[in-house]
């Protein structure tokens, strides 16, 4: 059963450019309403922490690096069917083939530098709101 909230991160790459703002306003011209959200700037060990489900992957090192290397946006957001909804928005991992007018179609540099993270299942939009957010920072 879908559920209404997701998880987001806005990466590095789209943060540094300024694309945040822009991002955000499409997040929420889509329909979502953001329920938590935070500027901050992980850790090389946080990073590998929050992304330890891929740690025997050959690009673990290189994402856990990319992660920390400049601030990023964490935001929850809430919204009827909201993970298919937002992967929807975003567009594919790849942005060559993203569909037109997704975020990463716009804002995304390569697959690795691909401007937004979302959340891939109801479970770990959880698991992963509850990584950056308590209950009190929720609205």
């Amino acid at each position: 059963m879908a559920t209404n909230r997701t998880f987001t991160m806005i990466k590095p790459d789209a943060f540094g450019a300024g694309n945040t703002g822009a991002i955000l306003k499409m997040i929420q011209d889509a329909g979502f309403k953001i329920v938590a959200m935070k500027a901050t700037r992980l850790s090389a060990e946080l990073a590998g922490k929050f992304y330890e489900i891929h740690k025997e992957r050959p690009f673990y090192n290189d994402l856990v690096s990319f992660m920390s290397s400049g601030p990023i946006v964490a935001a929850i957001l809430e919204k009827d069917n909201a993970v298919e909804d937002f992967r929807k928005l975003i567009g594919a991992t790849n942005p060559a083939e993203a569909a037109e007018g997704t975020i990463r179609n716009m804002f995304a540099k390569s697959i690795d530098a691909n401007a937004v993270h979302g959340s891939d299942s109801d479970e770990n939009a959880e698991i992963e709101g509850n990584f950056f957010f308590s209950q009190a920072e929720r609205v």
